[in-house]
């Protein structure tokens, strides 16, 4: 079976499954809500689709559950693992793409004393939903890597509320 080509929603289904398995697509809507979708927006509605693809390519097993809501359960196969232990290993240069209304608006002319304080709201409180999770984390012994995003994350939300801070003086 020829490995269809992988997009990073492919890589969030295989990199969640494996950390969840067996894992519903339910059950991977509720973990990027919680923890990936922090830093990697996608709809909910491709986590479905996805699931389904690449367990047709042969990444993924499922299997329904014989009561119930019958939901289709996925697990990763050897080639799933394979596949996602290439994309790991491969170093990537690749910078995240930066949407921010807030900026936006500031870019076009926008009163920056105005914008701030909402701005700096948001931030503080993204800010603390940061702190949160990297404590819930600490107290799980979550992986490394999971840790290391959320404190990326802090440190971004650190730089936006000394900007808005600096902005709204």
């Amino acid at each position: 079976m020829a490995t269809p080509r992988l997009t990073p929603t492919s890589y969030v289904v295989l990199g969640l499954i494996e950390q969840m398995q067996p894992a519903s697509p339910y059950d991977l809507k509720l973990a990027v809500a919680a923890g990936v979708g922090q830093f990697w927006s996608l709809p909910h509605t491709q986590l479905y689709a996805e699931c389904g693809r690449l367990a047709q390519a042969g990444l993924l097993s499922e299997r329904r559950e014989e009561s119930g809501r019958r939901r289709r359960i996925y697990r990763l196969t050897k080639s799933g693992e394979e596949a996602l232990g290439r994309w790991r290993s491969e170093p990537t240069g690749e910078l995240y793409e930066l949407r921010d209304a807030g900026l936006l608006k500031l870019f076009f002319g926008a009163d920056a004393r105005k914008l701030a304080p909402q701005q700096l709201e948001a931030h503080e409180e993204r800010l603390r939903e940061y702190e949160a999770q990297l404590e819930q984390c600490r107290a799980i012994k979550a992986p490394k890597g999971a840790m290391h995003a959320i404190e990326a994350g802090i440190g971004h939300e650190r730089e936006y509320v000394r900007f808005w801070s600096k902005l709204g003086r």
